[in-house]
């Protein structure tokens, strides 16, 4: 009697076991036919050209015989419709997408300053003084660590001296990146945010090839020259970050654009510094000073009336920046012109 037993109860321990295999063969089973299914979606069975998902009509359509493979799609997108900017912000019910540029990335709850309901009526007095304790103690939750305190700060400075000079947005989500990555590194201590913020906005410029010069960011920042520029050379050796040399080039559309040149002075400008650069002028010299030459420079050869002064103005260097830096170029064009490459 004893050995059915045993027999019994060896085949019930062994049933979950088949059963767990049976189930994994069949999810194998379902997920070989799941893809089997995705496949036979993105490719036409009839000629075998990859499918097109036109979302406008909700259907998947081959694109080279035409051949209906799917209709009735369902559109994930809003139920609204907008026809420009303004009538989407008001009916768009998410939020906007995550940044580097704010110290949350953007994921925290926003209260907003006006006081009004959600019907555009304007509050009472007390429920006014409860928004106002609701911000007050939201602005607390929003950054409540030193290191969210330091990345408010911070990326604030650089959306100020970003909106000053006129920078796009990629060069300051890139110096929000920058200066992260410092503060994880543990590199501020000894130095004020300012002077890193500055020193971040200045290296994403030189990485985005937006030329700015340190003169120029002197005046937004909220530190000296020097302080800055010393925290940029730091930067960059401690991060490891990849910049190259300013080139002269990128400062001269913005300079011409500000004098109102004409393109065939703008032409002989590049044609001066491409020059100079096989001539190994541009070798220790700043590009800044080098551009506002080769405009000068330019401007004589075509006998345009432009005086040294309106270009220093434009380009923010001294006038006898202009006049040492001009006679290098004119000289090293002249050189140029005489190699077997400028003949050939």
């Amino acid at each position: 009697m004893t050995e059915p037993k045993q027999t019994l109860k060896t085949t019930e321990s062994r049933t979950p076991s088949r059963d767990r295999r049976r189930s994994r063969a069949g999810g194998t089973s379902r997920a070989e036919e799941a893809e089997r299914t995705q496949d036979e979606r993105t490719v036409c069975p009839e000629c075998g050209t990859d499918a097109i998902t036109d979302d406008e009509h909700g259907e998947t359509v081959c694109g080279d015989c035409g051949m209906v493979l799917e209709e009735d799609l369902v559109d994930h997108g809003p139920e609204w419709r907008a026809f420009d900017s303004r009538e989407k912000n008001q009916k768009s019910r998410v939020g906007a997408p995550t940044t580097q540029m704010l110290h949350d990335k953007g994921l925290s709850s926003v209260i907003d300053w006006q006081n009004k309901d959600a019907y555009g009526s304007a509050l009472s007095s007390r429920k006014r003084q409860k928004m106002q304790r609701l911000r007050t103690w939201d602005e607390r939750f929003r950054a409540q660590s030193a290191q969210d305190r330091n990345l408010k700060q911070a990326l604030g400075e650089v959306t100020r001296m970003a909106s000053a000079l006129d920078l796009p947005d990629n060069v300051q989500e890139t110096a929000s990146v920058i200066y992260r990555r410092a503060l994880e590194d543990d590199l501020l201590p000894g130095r004020s945010i300012e002077a890193m913020a500055t020193a971040s906005l200045y290296a994403a410029a030189r990485q985005a090839n937006v030329p700015r010069s340190l003169d120029e960011f002197a005046p937004v920042s909220r530190v000296e020259r020097r302080e800055f520029a010393r925290a940029y050379r730091y930067i960059v050796k401690e991060l490891d970050l990849a910049l190259e040399p300013a080139d002269p080039l990128d400062y001269l559309p913005r300079f011409c654009s500000e004098l109102s040149v004409p393109n065939e002075l703008k032409h002989r400008a590049e044609e001066l510094l491409e020059a100079g650069k096989r001539q190994s002028v541009h070798s220790g010299k700043s590009p800044v000073g080098l551009a506002a030459a080769a405009i000068y420079a330019a401007s004589l050869l075509t006998d345009e009336k432009l005086t040294q002064r309106e270009i220093g103005d434009a380009a923010d260097v001294s006038e006898v920046t202009i006049r040492n830096r001009y006679k290098e170029l004119l000289q090293a064009d002249e050189e140029f012109q005489q190699t077997p490459q400028a003949t050939a």
